[in-house]
């Protein structure tokens, strides 16, 4: 089977076409698989390829998947794995999905990837790979909760996720603000979901491919995108669906923050949040940082300002990438050491983004 697919993809790049090869990881997902790829076969742009790595399962996810395959606009690849105890896991499970579709897609392809329980837009492969082709090396889009699981999840949740929702888009609003990065312009977002993800094969490969980490592989890979530069869209068009499950596959994903969170709420919030004075000053110094490193101004004050010794900021602009010329001085600058945000102090810390926001794009507007 695998060899036809390879033939199939051959021919579609000897036609000078680059092959969509898209990816899923799937472990006991019977009652989900079905969904998943009903709603791959319904695209407005079809996939070449389908691959569906069914690992460490013991349910019907291949039955079901194979039973589809005839009704597909597409080539349905499955590929049973068993994984080690030691790498039974989401991430691994990915990383092994993807490796897969590059080697189907071969130089030059598209790879996207969700998630078995995910059901995405109509319009997810054609939104997604105009991106890429529009010169974007990856595309980051959004994966929301099923509405009929989410109203099965308690209201006090909701309230606790739309607050943090609301701190992290305000931080972003900062960096675009301070340091906009205009390959990712504003409207956008800030997640990182395996369930909604696309790259080029040429940017999964530049980085060693997904991480092989338990959970998290897919903030890992965006993470290692961006220390090298690669150019990744946020964009807020391109959707799919998740179950609001609790039984999750992941261990320390989405399922297990709800499940804890529903008995009760968590001290901190996301890694990502942080304080409003503190992200201001972050993106503040994260663009003179990157003006520096680009040869378009000295800057004397800077390594003061970081915190950090002029030896270290030398050596930091010496990498080969901003991203991790700026991971360096990160790693480096007490200035910049990340503080965590309690859930009781959001509406506080909302309030002092939206002041410094309205002050500072005021500022910006006199200065035009």
């Amino acid at each position: 089977m695998r060899n036809g697919i390879a033939a199939k993809a051959a021919t579609i790049i000897a036609s000078h076409r680059p092959t969509t090869v898209v990816a899923i990881p799937a472990r006991n997902e019977a009652t989900y698989i079905e969904a998943c790829l009903t709603a791959l076969g319904c695209q407005t742009e079809d996939p070449d390829v389908v691959v569906v790595l069914i690992n460490n399962s013991d349910d019907a996810t291949y039955h079901n998947a194979e039973r589809l395959r005839e009704h597909l606009p597409f080539a349905l690849y499955l590929e049973p794995l068993e994984l080690s105890p030691q790498r039974r896991d989401a991430g691994h499970a990915r990383r092994h999905a993807m490796t897969l579709a590059a080697d189907i897609a071969g130089p030059g392809g598209y790879l996207l990837t969700t998630d078995a329980d995910a059901v995405v837009a109509s319009h997810w492969i054609e939104r997604s790979v105009a991106n890429l082709r529009r010169g974007c090396d990856a595309v980051c889009g959004r994966a929301l909760l099923d509405p009929r699981d989410a109203r099965r999840v308690p209201a006090h949740l909701h309230e606790d996720d739309g607050r943090e929702c609301q701190l992290i888009e305000l931080l972003d609003r900062m960096a675009w603000l301070l340091d906009p990065e205009r390959h990712d312009p504003y409207p956008r977002h800030t997640e990182a979901s395996g369930a909604n993800l696309a790259v080029t094969v040429d940017a999964l490969q530049s980085v060693g491919g997904i991480p092989p980490v338990p959970s998290g592989e897919d903030r890992a890979f965006v993470r290692a995108l961006w220390l090298a530069d690669r150019r990744i869209r946020h964009d807020l068009s391109i959707v799919v669906t998740v179950s609001g499950r609790l039984d999750g596959r992941a261990t320390g994903g989405m399922a297990d923050t709800m499940r804890r969170r529903i008995v009760r709420q968590d001290e901190l919030t996301d890694e990502q949040v942080e304080p409003a004075d503190d992200a201001w000053r972050r993106y503040g110094l994260r663009r003179r940082a990157r003006d520096v490193w680009s040869g378009l101004i000295t800057d004397r004050r800077l390594a003061h300002d970081l915190g950090v010794a002029d030896a270290v900021l030398d050596y930091a602009m010496t990498a080969r990438f901003f991203g991790t010329a700026w991971a360096k001085l990160e790693a480096q600058s007490s200035v910049l050491a990340r503080r965590r945000v309690a859930f009781t102090a959001l509406p506080r810390e909302i309030a002092a983004a939206e002041a410094l926001l309205v002050e500072g794009e005021s500022e910006m507007a006199a200065a035009d």
